[in-house]
């Protein structure tokens, strides 16, 4: 079988993606034909101050930019380097000449002070291709799709709408396939059937409906959130939708937080990431672990097949 040619957009320069690349490139050369969205000038920098060697046989797609990378620091320049990076491997895959993306970490706030509109790759994803891309993070013994992400805590009981839930269910399940699904309550208790709080009411009739049109029970719920994630009910479920951001990740970074990964669902290209931010404080120390970006690689290969 040939090998996959996996796009890899860089991250931020400042923090620990390129090392994580680096230490981890003899190992996802066995895997696929990584082809790296960054030009020599940046790569060399980054390899001097980590004190390591370039492989001898590494594939550039260069991306133009040439800054001095420091450490552990926000910069418009980093930041504006990740997303051309970003939007080289995105082209790559809509050419063909690539797979799948993989992405390193970005920093938000690089992003904003280079100018930058977007909240994230999953932002720039959705509005790039105009599809309601599914953001959904684990790893094989739990996934979490979030219903929503990004988005002020305060906005989140608002954001519950049946159509759109229905929708989003819908689009996870052409997306994963037939696969049992917990979908958790917003409120403490589940609502409490409408003591604590009536968002259940649309998360349980979003279900039926998803169901309904799906044919099969698929998605169950709404799930009381604080037991959902113990090891009784895991045993059951490996797949989950949260309503909002911290509901889902928190649990399942406490449970897999160096393994888990990001996938992004619902698009034209396949698209997965580690699942941890740019580690500004452990940039350029040689602490960097490999596991969620190796992981990444194999699942975007894994889509890609």
């Amino acid at each position: 079988m040939r090998k996959h040619n996996i796009a890899i957009s860089v991250g931020d320069l400042n923090g620990v993606g390129i090392e994580i690349a680096l230490k981890a490139h003899e190992e996802i050369a066995r895997l696929c034909n990584p082809i790296y969205c960054i030009n020599y000038r940046m790569l060399t920098q980054a390899a001097e101050l980590l004190d390591m060697k370039l492989p001898e046989l590494i594939q550039l797609h260069p991306v133009e930019g040439d800054f001095k990378i420091e450490a552990g620091k926000i910069g418009f320049a980093s930041g504006k380097y990740s997303y051309d990076s970003f939007m080289s491997a995105i082209k790559l895959c809509e050419d063909s000449k690539a797979d799948a993306l993989v992405t390193l970490p970005i920093h938000k706030e690089a992003w904003m002070m280079a100018g930058l509109e977007y909240k994230g790759h999953t932002d720039l994803l959705r509005k790039h291709f105009n599809k309601d891309a599914i953001m959904m993070l684990g790893c094989e013994k739990m996934f979490v799709a979030l219903y929503t992400e990004h988005i002020p805590l305060k906005d989140v009981a608002s954001s519950i709408d049946k159509k759109r839930l229905v929708t989003f269910l819908l689009d996870l399940h052409k997306s994963i396939g037939d696969k049992q699904v917990a979908v958790l309550g917003l409120n403490p208790h589940a609502g409490d059937n409408g003591v604590l709080g009536n968002e259940e009411k649309i998360i349980n009739e979003s279900i039926k409906l998803a169901n309904n049109s799906i044919g099969k029970e698929l998605f169950h719920g709404s799930i009381v959130p604080d037991v959902a994630f113990t090891p009784n009910f895991r045993a059951n479920y490996n797949y989950f939708v949260a309503m909002y951001h911290d509901q889902g990740l928190a649990p399942l970074k406490a449970l897999y937080f160096d393994e888990g990964i990001n996938i992004s669902l619902n698009l034209p290209i396949i698209r997965t990431s580690v699942d941890h931010g740019t580690a500004f404080d452990i940039a350029y120390k040689g602490e960097a672990k490999t596991l969620s970006y190796i992981n990444a690689v194999k699942s975007a290969i894994s889509f890609a097949s």
